[in-house]
């Protein structure tokens, strides 16, 4: 199943793409997600970078029919890989994550350019569930998911630019 979101953030492109490297904002983003334990790495190769998070995930937001196929908790792994900028600090990068244990995925790009004042952030990409009968209903609870997880980083890249 195909998702897209957007982000819009009143901040420059470079800001913006610190704030996605930096400790804190991904500590806050990680605790804000209900996860019940958590870690994090930020990988720097010069102008590039990748942030990886491992979160402990209680299973209250699975439908309630899909549970017994996941049990008490879900290990979610994301993976957020930006290149280095382009001259006008615009960047793309890739999105992974995997939930250990269960057959879904998602998959995608996204991209950080300069939208007027501020910077847009985009998110494209598939969810996919590889369980016969069952797959469309995962892959839609699990869209559903992606979009709430995203409007909680905008509202958190908002108070984190905000404090800045």
């Amino acid at each position: 199943m195909r998702f897209e979101s957007t982000i819009d953030y009143p901040a420059d492109v470079h800001t913006v793409a610190a704030m996605l490297a930096d400790e804190e904002f991904v500590r806050r983003k990680v605790a804000a997600s209900g996860a019940l334990e958590s870690s994090h790495d930020i990988l720097r190769e010069g102008d590039a970078f990748t942030v990886t998070t491992r979160r402990q995930m209680p299973t209250d937001q699975v439908p309630a029919s899909f549970r017994s196929l996941v049990g008490q908790s879900l290990d979610v792994r994301l993976v957020e890989a930006w290149e280095a900028p382009q001259a006008d600090g615009s960047r793309t990068g890739t999105l992974s994550l995997d939930i250990v244990g269960a057959p879904v995925r998602v998959t995608g790009r996204m991209s950080l350019h300069p939208a007027g004042e501020g910077t847009e952030q985009s998110f494209a990409g598939d969810v996919t569930a590889s369980i016969p009968f069952f797959g469309k209903p995962i892959e839609k609870a699990a869209t559903d998911a992606v979009d709430k997880v995203l409007a909680v980083e905008r509202s958190i890249g908002l108070d984190f630019l905000a404090g800045r």
